[in-house]
């Protein structure tokens, strides 16, 4: 088997301006690859590529999970950053607790469902 480096999933935009706009506000670093695709990373081995392109049925069904080290912090920080008032359409969750861990819910302006969460 291979020692892999990275997985990295392609997720689409409704608006790829505004959905640029608002993984930079999270704090995700841009690596403009085209006039129709970003990267974004939060360091070498973890990140996504966003494309200017949307078909509904792809975009309302695109997920990704998030695992972070403290979930209440990283929620209180996004909440700081009043998401909802620089992008009406995002939306915020509370914690959820689960068998296997705890999560939040983050829409992104397209639709896009982030899973953010913690295993115990």
């Amino acid at each position: 088997m291979e020692n892999f480096k990275s997985i990295r999933a392609f997720i689409g935009a409704k608006d790829f301006n505004e959905s640029r706009a608002f993984y930079k506000a999270l704090d995700f670093i841009e690596l403009q690859l085209s006039t129709n695709m970003s990267y974004f990373k939060v360091d070498e081995n973890l990140g996504f590529y966003l494309q200017k392109a949307y078909v509904k049925d792809w975009v309302d069904n695109s997920m990704l999970f998030l695992e972070v080290e403290n979930i209440e912090d990283y929620l209180n920080l996004l909440k700081s950053k009043k998401l909802a008032e620089n992008f009406p359409s995002v939306r915020l969750s509370k914690i959820v607790k689960n068998d296997w861990g705890k999560e939040f819910f983050l829409h992104d302006p397209s639709g896009i469902l982030w899973h953010i969460g913690c295993f115990y």
